[in-house]
């Protein structure tokens, strides 16, 4: 386990092999990078408008798991993926690396 060693949301314990695995089940790595924009924004960018918000996990959680509609950067629209857990614990653990980088 990593310690985050920040302040606010993040400030917990996040098992980064583990998240990463999770993304890569569900092709997260298809639109983003972490830290360049592909068809999504990249991780960075995500956990750098996110890490100060209080709520940045449950935002994050609430996004991979709902599938809301998004712009894409060619102005189309899609629904987002849905994540294939809904285990609390591993969807926790992906927002707080998310927003570790």
């Amino acid at each position: 386990m990593l310690a985050l060693g920040m302040g606010g949301p993040a400030s917990a314990q996040v098992a980064a092999d583990a998240a990463q695995a999770l993304a890569k089940r569900n092709d997260c790595f298809k639109c983003h990078a972490v830290d360049k924009t592909k068809k999504g924004p990249a991780y960075k960018r995500i956990a750098a408008r996110l890490k100060t918000k209080p709520d940045a996990v449950e935002v994050i959680v609430q996004h991979v798991t709902t599938g809301p509609m998004i712009e894409l950067p060619d102005g189309s629209n899609e629904n987002h993926k849905i994540i294939d857990t809904r285990d609390p614990a591993e969807l926790r653990n992906l927002a707080l690396w998310i927003l570790s980088l």
